[in-house]
This record gives structure tokens, sequence and C-alpha cells, in this order.
């Protein structure tokens, strides 16, 4: 028993590590074509346990559980970008938009 626990406490040990050796790569802003740049008060994988009771209660199933999402997201205005517009959240730029700022999907942080 005491083995397993061991075992399991040492893959998540490791998966911290790497994700915290690896961070996410961040784009300018000018670079966001699939629509406004998103401000989020959280960016984390589908996967977690926030991001997954929202797509559980949106009915939204995905593929690939490592992508992005964004929590609690509202746009940023293309002009505010570079002229003083700030997000002191989570600026990022996301493939999917379409659900009213609860939960924007496939994000890539940006820099403003």
């Amino acid at each position: 028993m005491f083995a397993k626990i061991n075992k399991a406490l040492a893959v998540s040990t490791a998966v911290a590590i790497l994700a915290v050796a690896n961070p996410v790569p961040t784009e300018p802003a000018s670079s966001c074509n699939t629509g406004p740049i998103q401000c989020c008060n959280t960016v984390e994988s589908a996967s977690s346990s926030a991001a997954g009771l929202v797509l559980g209660l949106l009915g939204i199933v995905l593929e690939d559980l490592t992508v992005l999402v964004g929590l609690t997201c509202s746009p940023i205005t293309v002009i505010g970008v570079g002229s003083g517009s700030s997000c002191s959240a989570n600026p990022v730029c996301c493939s999917d938009n379409s659900y009213g700022g609860l939960i924007s999907i496939g994000c890539v942080p940006v820099t403003l």
C-alpha cells in the first residue's frame, strides 16, 4: 500500500517539477488572429479540477486535456493593446471564445 502511495507521490512531484521547468511560451499580442485578446482570471490545463468542472457543466468534451483554458475571461480591445490597456491577470489569445467569458479554450499566453 505504501509503495503505491510513494510511487504516486514521486510521479506527482516529477510532473510538478517538469511544469515549473518548462514554462509556457508567450507570443506577442499582434500574432493573435483568432479573435480579441482575452484577460482571464486564471489559465490552466483542461485536465485541472476547476477547468474540468466548468467544461463538464457546459457539456464540453475535449480530446486534448493538455490544452490551456482560460477561466472568467473578458476581451481586451485591439485599440487598447499597446496604448495603456492592462490586464492584471492573464492576457491570452484563445482559439474558442464562444462561451460568454466563462471559459476560453485553446489559449496561448501573450505579452501586451
